[in-house]
């Protein structure tokens, strides 16, 4: 692709120039408006050689355009010393954060445009090469085939992310030659004024021009996604690639504009849907005040329902799923723990997770547990014995309520990237992203696209966080629906506890056909082989607590030691 590219080429001149942009920058300035208006995201990748402008090229745009609906972000090279701790152990990272986080942290909301002044690509060069910036020799070559190939599949899936979750993502590659980009950062660092710009190892790797030429020819046309595809630019001639960015731009956004749906409609066909997932009016009514007739009613209402969504889900995973994944009718509800032996065997677990925690924060292992399950199904004290055993500083419970405005303008699973621990950190998700599979699949808050095409995003979100080097364990925490109920009235009983009891709690009870389903289809979907379902048997809390602990620890210690 780069070869496409003539430094032969005479400039633009002024004049031929400013009437054509001049031009595109109004039609531009109104469609951000339009866009903004819509819903619709922009995220523009600036890439290319160091010294080829990306930074002036950001900055002529930004000059016109409305800046409360903008956002920049410029990615820093990472340090290669603590980069290759974890490369040796055979973990894909920057470090001490997933590789990816960076830019989803930085990913604006839907309506805005998001500017990367260098991103993914510039980072996963030097990831690869296993250097900084700066010790490129022999570059192209040293990278083979199959890393090559693992981190567009990386690429590849943020990039489709976003497209399918309404963003456009637009790639530029400002292309220069050894020449020109010599005599620039030459230019730069001889000026006291932009010397800092121009670090030494910026101008030592000018000497590796062929050898970044050639991982940059292999890289661009593997990663040039037909949803999200690179224009590779002259940054010779600031005029001409202005002019091609400006008008890619317009073309890109004005065809998002006219296609994109009306936002009343959607609205409004969201709402239809959300009313249609509630089911019928007995359904409104508690169960504990019908008859045994309408029990009924509604009861094959919700399993008629339930088939329904099940034929929607999925028939299988791009990714490999365990032989003996779990499944509800599995469960053995009568798994019991005597008082006596819950004392001494959580006093044992906590004790021994104390000990590994040590451990994992010195060698800088992030733990990831994430509890899911029904209502009363003892999530909550089984997370207080895990944080129990933990110090303080060392984890951060992540709860999961309804998403807020911000959140529901970003893609479901942004503010779980925006969300993890720290290496060598612990972080307990109370719910989790699963909510778009299991309560937005039942209660019509996601519609069947997007709830279906979620099983393998979230796959691949998982797959990143451990191929970070992260220990992810998911528990799914099951009862059965008499044990339910007992917990549920003993909370409407006690003043104490009626505040854990809601309306809505009482309704959920109705959707049991429905949830079971999309259980059953969660495993059968996302229990893969770096990730696989657990289920902690619950109708003795103390039985799933000590579970629990004791998988927990097994895990740290078949990684640690």
């Amino acid at each position: 692709m780069l070869e496409k590219i003539d430094f032969n080429v005479a400039p633009i001149t002024k004049e031929e120039y400013k009437p054509v942009h001049d031009e595109l920058i109004k039609r531009l300035v109104v469609l951000q408006q339009e866009a903004h208006n819509k819903g619709i995201g922009l995220v523009v990748l600036f890439e290319g050689w160091n010294g080829a402008g990306k930074g002036g090229r950001i900055s002529d745009l930004l000059y016109y355009l409305d800046a409360r609906a903008t956002n920049v972000c410029v990615t820093e090279s990472f340090d290669p010393k603590e980069a290759k701790r974890f490369r040796k152990k055979g973990y894909d990272s920057t470090g001490f954060f997933p590789l990816m986080q960076e830019f989803w942290r930085e990913l604006g909301p839907r309506g805005n445009m998001t500017f990367y002044d260098r991103g993914w690509y510039a980072k996963g060069m030097e990831h690869l090469s296993g250097h900084a910036h700066g010790s490129m020799r022999n570059l192209g070559k040293a990278i083979s085939d199959e890393q090559l190939m693992r981190y567009a599949e990386t690429t590849k899936a943020f990039e489709r992310q976003l497209v399918n979750d309404g963003y456009i993502v637009v790639k530029f590659f400002l292309h220069i030659s050894k020449k020109t980009q010599r005599r620039r950062l030459r230019a730069l660092a001889s000026n006291k004024a932009t010397a800092w710009r121009v670090d030494d190892s910026e101008l030592e790797a000018t000497k590796h021009y062929d050898d970044v030429y050639q991982f940059f020819d292999r890289m661009l046309p593997l990663t040039n996604y037909d949803f999200a595809p690179w224009v590779v630019l002259n940054g010779e001639d600031k005029r001409r690639a202005n002019l091609g960015i400006v008008r890619t731009l317009v073309n890109a956004l004005d065809e998002a504009v006219h296609s994109a749906p009306d936002p009343e409609a959607a609205a409004a066909a969201a709402k239809a849907a959300a009313n249609s997932a509630g089911g019928n009016a007995q359904a409104q009514v508690d169960e504990r005040k019908r008859t045994p007739e309408q029990q009924a009613e509604v009861r094959a209402a919700n399993e008629a329902q339930a088939q329904a969504q099940s034929a929607l889900a999925p028939a299988s995973s791009r990714f490999a799923i365990v032989s003996d994944h779990p499944t509800l009718k599995g469960v053995d509800y009568h798994l019991r723990l005597e008082p006596e032996q819950y004392r001494t065997q959580l006093k044992q677990e906590q004790k021994r997770l104390y000990n590994l925690e040590l451990e994992m924060y010195q060698k800088r292992v992030p733990l990831i547990l994430m509890y899911e399950g029904q209502d009363a199904a003892g999530k909550g004290g089984s997370i207080k014995r895990v944080a129990q055993a933990l110090d303080a500083r060392a984890y951060t419970i992540f709860p999961s309520p309804a998403p807020t405005k911000p959140e529901l303008m970003h893609p479901f699973l942004w503010r779980y990237w925006t969300r993890l621990p720290k290496a060598g950190h612990v972080g307990i998700y109370d719910r989790s992203w699963y909510g778009r599979v299991l309560v937005e699949r039942v209660e019509g808050f996601a519609s069947p696209a997007e709830w279906a095409r979620a099983y393998d995003e979230i796959n691949e979100f998982e797959l990143d966080l451990t191929k970070w080097g992260a220990i992810l364990l998911k528990f799914w925490v099951e009862i059965d629906r008499e044990e339910q109920m007992r917990r549920f009235q003993a909370r409407a009983d006690d003043p104490n506890k009626q505040w854990k009891i809601t309306e809505e709690d009482w309704r959920n009870r109705d959707k049991y056909p429905q949830y079971r389903e999309a259980v059953e289809d969660m495993f059968r979907l996302t229990s893969t082989e770096f990730a696989p379902w657990i289920i902690l048997e619950s109708n003795d809390k103390r039985y799933a607590r000590v579970k629990a602990l004791r998988i927990i620890n097994d895990a740290l210690e078949a990684r640690l030691h």
